[in-house]
């Protein structure tokens, strides 16, 4: 997996945890280079009291814009404290409330937007939900009101917190930051309360949480050929899994290629299984003819589509399931795979995968049930003059992939590795912009690579975080296999779906480095080194 340029490529797997092994899971391939008041708080109650029961108001969820791809959303976290007095005490209880808030399109504060909400209530002695969930309607300026309605169990009941901030300029700090609400369950009032957002201490985190991230784009999106009939192309579709019981790692190899002299184009691949007792097993498939304007892969009998991997190789047989887990992850800048300028680009269709099925190969059946992995894109002009490519499941939901590159190009063939590298931890990702470890700024602060075997390294700092990847294929459990180009020329790669791995997350905090997080991945990384 290589590609050129940023002749990129990528690969697979790894795992999460401290300072523990984990599941392997990704994609390798062949190219690269106190009860208070608020000023409306009758009002509140009054409407409240009519349309608690959840569903009396019309629900903003339903309200929102279909997002497509492309569409911007946003997301922002918010924390309040306040106190709660339940119907039948004579006491107020504290109160804290942390939400994730989410829309399907940039906030229009001159409009209505409806957002989802999930989070975790905290009510002194009687509730602790961390799967609190509801909505939101924020209207600041066309109904002078950011309405909240969240739903949470206590003490084995449902309950429903319905209120909002009513919005006024002649008190926009308070009205901006109090909510007066009343708690309901099965539509009957169960208790009243405030909560107010503490601008000194939560105004920072709260502006530096917004987001807007674009709108995922659908497997079936990104897995369509992108090739429109150019000469000197190559467009791979990889996946690569670990098969939890067995340790056994596995990686299949779709290719089309387009010869740069213009000859007619071809689809071929391979499949290959690294057992974790015995050698390391591969059997290739085609040269077949391409047949244009199916979704993913198909040829001679070999499919690689939305949901799906079938086919045969030599003695190599493979019916496999696959349900993505998570949002697209582009390692490359997201307008390199939309308008391809560079001379690859790579993505991750889902970060993270899940697969079941069977594999065969000699007289041993695998039957992967929930096994850990992904599958993964390449498109552009072949390999790179040397390449390094990572991708780690981490465990928990955080993912690493790292491509790391020299350029076939005149002129950049003497450059150090350029680095792409992306950690998704949880829902964000680590450096914000994909170029960032690649470039820096201006050049300088770029991620640094060393390329080598049987280890090879990569390193960096973004913002307040650094990072050191320590990568480790042994012979044993390394494939060498033989690639080429459009234009003709040879590379090979070596590639191990049973890797190992070690990654050391550190955060600068009061003038030092303190470990944030730390992985170590025993078998279970996916990775690749690829040289001229």
């Amino acid at each position: 997996m290589s590609t050129s340029g940023s002749d990129a490529g990528t690969g697979p797997g790894a795992n999460r945890g401290v300072s523990s092994s984990g599941p392997a899971g990704s994609a390798a391939t062949d190219r690269f280079a106190g009860s208070g008041t608020h000023p409306d708080a009758d009002t509140v109650e009054a409407d409240t009291t009519g349309a608690a029961a959840v569903g009396a108001a019309p629900s903003a969820t339903a309200r929102s814009a279909p997002g497509g791809a492309g569409r911007r959303g946003t997301v922002f976290d918010e924390t309040m404290l306040g106190t709660v007095r339940l119907d039948g005490e004579d006491h107020a209880r504290r109160v804290r409330l942390d939400l994730r808030v989410t829309t399907d399109r940039v906030l229009r504060p001159l409009g209505t937007t409806a957002a989802r909400a999930s989070g975790r209530i905290r009510v002194a002695g009687w509730a602790d939900d961390a799967d609190a969930a509801g909505e939101l309607e924020i209207s600041p300026l066309a109904r002078r009101r950011i309405r909240y309605r969240i739903s949470f169990t206590a003490d084995g009941r449902r309950f429903t917190l319905d209120g909002w901030k009513s919005v006024t300029p002649r008190r926009p700090v308070a009205s901006m930051t109090v909510l007066p609400f009343t708690l309901y369950e099965n539509g009957e009032r169960a208790g009243r309360g405030t909560l107010r957002f503490p601008v000194a201490t939560g105004l920072a985190p709260f502006l530096a949480s917004f987001r807007f991230p674009r709108a995922a784009e659908g497997a079936e999106t990104l897995m369509t050929p992108r090739w429109k009939g150019e000469p000197g192309r190559t467009e791979v579709w990889y996946t690569t899994l670990t098969d939890p019981e067995s340790g056994t790692g596995l990686w299949l190899h779709h290719e089309l290629t387009a010869p740069a002299d213009g000859s007619e184009p071809y689809a071929h691949g391979w499949a290959a299984v690294f057992p974790k007792d015995g050698p390391v097993r591969h059997a290739r498939f085609g040269p077949a003819e391409w047949t244009p304007g199916r979704t993913g892969f198909t040829a001679e009998g070999v499919e690689a589509v939305p949901g799906r991997l079938t086919g045969s190789a030599g003695a190599l047989r493979w019916d496999l399931t696959e349900q993505g887990v998570d949002a697209p992850l582009f390692t490359f800048p997201r307008w390199s795979w939309r308008r391809p300028l560079l001379p690859a680009a790579q993505i991750l269709p889902a970060a993270r995968a899940s697969y079941g099925g069977t594999f065969s190969y000699d007289d041993t059946t695998l039957t992967p049930t929930a096994a850990p992995g992904a599958s993964a894109r390449i498109y552009g002009h072949g390999n790179a003059r040397r390449w390094a490519w990572l991708h780690a499941d981490l465990g928990d939901g955080d993912v690493l992939e790292i491509v790391a590159a020299v350029s076939m190009r005149p002129g950049l063939r003497g450059l150090p590795p350029l680095v792409f590298l992306r950690l998704r931890r949880g829902t964000r990702d680590w450096p914000r912009r994909a170029e960032r470890s690649a470039v820096g700024w201006a050049g300088l602060g770029r991620f640094r690579a060393a390329v080598g075997l049987p280890v090879w390294t990569v390193s960096g700092r973004a913002g307040l975080h650094r990072i050191r990847v320590e990568v480790t294929q042994p012979e044993d459990r390394t494939l060498a296999l033989d690639y080429t180009d459009p234009d003709g020329s040879p590379a090979v790669c070596r590639n191990s779906e049973r890797a190992d791995a070690h990654v050391l997350l550190e955060r600068w905090w009061f003038g030092g480095w303190r470990t944030e997080a730390e992985w170590t991945l025993d078998g279970t990384a996916h990775a690749e080194v690829g040289t001229r």
